[in-house]
C-alpha cells in the first residue's frame, strides 16, 4: 500500500515508519473492537439508591438533585469522580489537568450523553475551584452525604481485602480515585453500564494505570513525541 513520503527521509526511516503505521492501524482496529465489546455488555446491576447530590441550580444557588434527574431525556449519563475531597488542601493535579481538557469536550458530548463531575467536597468549594480554573462548561456535583463514591469505587473503601493484599494497599487507609462510571436507564430502573475498572488492575511496569487515557489529550500529545511521557506528571501551576 502506498504511503506518504516526507522531504529527505531515508529508506530506513520509511520502512520503520510503515511498520509503525501497520501497528497504528492494528491499534485503531483494537480500539473499535474494545468499544464494540463495551457497547454490547449485558445489563448491569440495578442502582439500589437514587443518590441525592448537591449542585448549583438554575437560580445560581445550591440545590439537591437525584441521580434519576440527571439524565435530562437521554438514555445514559457519565459520572467522573474528581479527587478533591474535604481532606485535601488542594485538588489532585492529575484530575485537574484531565478536567481542564474535559471542560472543552463537554460542550459537545452532552448532545448524546450528559457528563457530570462528582467529588466529596461541598459544592461551594467545588465551584470556587472551577471558577479559579476557568471551567465554564463542567457540571459539578457534590457527593457529600451520600455513598456514591464508596459504592461505585470512586474511593477505595469498598475494595475487597483480597484486592487490597494483591495491590499492597496500606491497611486501614483509603483515598479517592479518578473513576469513570456510566449509567443507563432501563425503563424506570437505573442500571450501572460500565466503570473504568482498569484503574484497579495491576499496572504495567513503568506505567501508571492509564485508565482514562482515551479521553486525556495531554498523554496522547506527549505519546506523539520522540521523548514520550518520561517522568512528567501535570501540576496545578507551572509558574
Amino acid at each position: 500500500m502506498e504511503h506518504l513520503a516526507f522531504p529527505n527521509e531515508t529508506a530506513e526511516y520509511r520502512a520503520a515508519r510503515n511498520a509503525l503505521l501497520d501497528a497504528e492501524m492494528d491499534l485503531r482496529r483494537q480500539l473499535e473492537r474494545v468499544a464494540q465489546l463495551r457497547r454490547t455488555l449485558p445489563p448491569g446491576g440495578a442502582v439500589a439508591e437514587d443518590y441525592v447530590f448537591e449542585w448549583i441550580g438554575a437560580n445560581e444557588s445550591p440545590e439537591k438533585v437525584k441521580l434519576s434527574e440527571l439524565f435530562a431525556g437521554h438514555p445514559s449519563i457519565l459520572l467522573y469522580s474528581f479527587m478533591y475531597g474535604p481532606e485535601r488542601e488542594k485538588p489532585c493535579p492529575g484530575c485537574t489537568h484531565t478536567l481542564d481538557g474535559l471542560d472543552g469536550a463537554v460542550r459537545h458530548v452532552p448532545q448524546r450523553m450528559p457528563v457530570y463531575i462528582v467529588a466529596k467536597s461541598p459544592i461551594a468549594r467545588l465551584t470556587a475551584w472551577a471558577h479559579k480554573r476557568g471551567w465554564d462548561h463542567l457540571s459539578l456535583l457534590s457527593t457529600a452525604g451520600n455513598s456514591y463514591d464508596a459504592d461505585y469505587f470512586g474511593d477505595t473503601s469498598k475494595v475487597s481485602e483480597a484486592m487490597r493484599r494483591e495491590r499492597d494497599y496500606e491497611p486501614g487507609k483509603n483515598w479517592d480515585q479518578p473513576m469513570y462510571n456510566v449509567f443507563r436507564k432501563d425503563g424506570d430502573t437505573i442500571r450501572h453500564f460500565w466503570g473504568s475498572e482498569v484503574l484497579y488492575a495491576p499496572e504495567e511496569p513503568g506505567q501508571h494505570h492509564r485508565a482514562g487515557d482515551l479521553v486525556d489529550s495531554v498523554w496522547g500529545l506527549l505519546d506523539m513525541s520522540p521523548e514520550g511521557r518520561g517522568d512528567f506528571f501535570p501540576k496545578l501551576s507551572y509558574e
